[in-house]
């Protein structure tokens, strides 16, 4: 048993996470939270937005939704740039990133013996589609790609519901003193 099955072993037992779906044959690289780790993991994030919200003047928070209008990731190049050169392997057509030399050479001990051949680099776009509905036409969405999206969608509304500077104008003031150089 490896170093990192025998932590995954406690971490059970003690209850803090499980494989998410165990009973089902699991999912791989997903886990759900026990009591214990629940506790831990909201008294983490609890502390995390006292010290970067609560005490800071300058900050407030936002939760945005995690499904976003498709228009946002258009606007935002997402849909057309958010992607990775992958190949993949000809045998169990597992996809690694072109470039990740490592990753290949790992996978292809996994096929003792055998010659593993690699398709060529594709681009695969990251986002990830969703369908909205239960009837067709079925909208489709995206899952947010990235975190700070919704606080570029929202700027707007956070600046006019909360009524806080923008850091960028009190900076002018000390860097424009409207005196002369000589």
């Amino acid at each position: 048993m490896d170093l990192m099955e025998k932590i995954t072993s406690l971490a059970k037992r003690r209850g803090f996470i499980y494989p998410g779906s165990e009973i089902y044959g699991g999912l791989t690289g997903f886990w759900d939270y026990g009591p214990l780790g629940v506790e831990l993991k909201n008294n983490i994030k609890r502390q995390w937005w006292k010290d970067m919200v609560y005490d800071r003047e300058d900050v407030v928070g936002i939760d945005a939704a995690i499904i976003m209008n498709p228009e946002v990731w258009k606007a935002s190049g997402h849909l057309d740039a958010f992607t990775d050169p992958l190949v993949e392997c000809k045998i169990c057509h597992q996809r690694i990133r072109a470039d990740n030399e490592e990753a290949k050479v790992e996978h292809e001990k996994t096929h003792e013996g055998q010659k593993v051949e690699w398709t060529e680099p594709k681009s695969f776009n990251l986002m990830t589609e969703v369908f909205l509905g239960v009837t067709e036409p079925k909208q489709k969405a995206y899952l947010r790609g990235e975190i700070t999206q919704g606080v570029f969608v929202n700027f707007q509304n956070v600046v006019d519901s909360t009524r806080i500077k923008m850091m960028s104008q009190n900076l002018k003031r000390h860097l424009n003193t409207g005196k002369k150089k000589d």
